[in-house]
């Protein structure tokens, strides 16, 4: 089986979801590549898009999300501008889909739903072709993935957003987000901290993503002056100046800080509970583990509704202007009937075989293309 992966770079979560399959595929024997879309089709759109999002999730956050709110409230009849902006560069890529010859497309952006739909409709690309919402919820412009045969969502509750955008139950494959096999396999707590050179015990794991958002050497400090026998483990991800300003910190208690690493699966093994913006993918990793999770510095947007279903559905808690570190672990600490029902809810809403039921899924669809 040979797969064509198509992402966009506009954060980091695509792309690792993007490898995350990749790797799962080729360990089933499936010729896999990953492939930047907008790329290849025009590196001035890449980096419009890649510097864009840096710029407008970092520095002007209330434009993002009136921008977002604004796409989700749009009316949507006949032909959108969207589609008809996306003509020429479905030209482009369809070439090279041709030329690659895919038994498969998969794709991990909302953008790319109008693209794959006008492959179909246009370029007369048939085979199967999966959507893959990297979120804990549904994206404006995915209804615009009209002729897709699947898009694989976070969880089943999700389903009712899809059908508000027109998408029809049986195209919707609620096997979560596909998350690297290393997640699905643990390492027991005292070794991966002996691994790590930490003391077995009480273990926080900060993590600001792969472009290190917020001030995290002011959560650092907060966390340090809370009080409790804890260790913390912080990763700034690509952000070097937040890795220089915790390492220049003096605190009390153990602080083991990271910049970008390979290792966070062996780092959420080490912890109890993980800190974090509320990026699809790493949630993902985190429920795979087992881990509570604590909110801060969402991305308005899709962050801040991936932050609102996590915290309905019970396996989360946040901190805000308004609720300190203090707070939430002093009622963490505090309530073992909490934590014993945010393991409950975490066993619920986790999806550890998401990967390998993408697999079986596309090999399904590949089968019934062929017959």
């Amino acid at each position: 089986m040979k797969v064509l992966i198509l992402s966009i770079t506009a954060g980091e979560g695509h792309n690792s979801t993007a490898e995350a399959i990749r790797q799962t595929f080729a360990e089933h024997g499936a010729e896999a590549e990953v492939f930047d879309a907008y790329r290849y089709v025009s590196k001035a759109l890449y980096e419009i898009i890649k510097q864009g999002y840096l710029l407008v999730t970092k520095d002007f956050k209330k434009l993002f999300a009136k921008s977002y709110a604004l796409a989700e409230n749009r009316k949507t009849t006949g032909t959108s501008l969207y589609r008809i902006a996306n003509l020429q560069l479905t030209k482009k890529l369809g070439k090279y889909i041709k030329q690659y010859s895919p038994d498969a497309i998969i794709y991990t952006h909302s953008f790319l739903g109008v693209v794959t739909d006008l492959l179909k409709t246009k370029s007369g690309i048939e085979v199967p072709m999966i959507g893959v919402v990297t979120d804990y919820t549904v994206h404006p412009l995915w209804e615009e993935a009209r002729s897709t045969d699947r898009i694989v969502i976070a969880n089943e509750l999700l389903t009712s957003q899809l059908c508000r955008k027109g998408i029809r139950v049986e195209q919707i494959a609620p096997i979560g987000i596909p998350v690297r096999k290393q997640f699905t396999e643990s390492v027991p707590k005292a070794r991966a901290r002996a691994e790590l050179g930490l003391a077995d015990k009480t273990t926080v794991l900060l993590m600001g993503g792969s472009m290190g958002y917020g001030d995290i050497a002011s959560v650092v400090e907060e966390l340090d002056a809370v009080d409790g026998d804890f260790q913390i483990i912080s990763v700034c991800g690509n952000n070097r100046e937040a890795k220089e300003s915790v390492d220049a910190l003096r605190t009390k208690k153990r602080v083991l800080n990271f910049g970008f690493t390979k290792e966070v699966s062996l780092l959420m093994d080490a912890s109890d509970v993980i800190i974090t913006k509320p990026g699809g993918l790493t949630t993902s990793e985190a429920l795979v583990k087992k881990l509570p999770i604590i909110i801060c510095n969402p991305i308005p947007g899709h962050e801040q509704r991936n932050a609102n279903f996590l915290l309905n559905n019970g396996v989360a808690m946040a901190v805000d202007a308004h609720t300190h570190f203090e707070d939430v672990f002093y009622q963490l600490l505090h309530s073992p009937t909490r934590l014993a029902g945010m393991a409950h809810a975490i066993e619920a809403i986790a999806k550890p075989n998401s990967t390998e039921d993408l697999y079986k899924l596309t090999k399904e669809l590949v089968d019934e293309y062929e017959d």
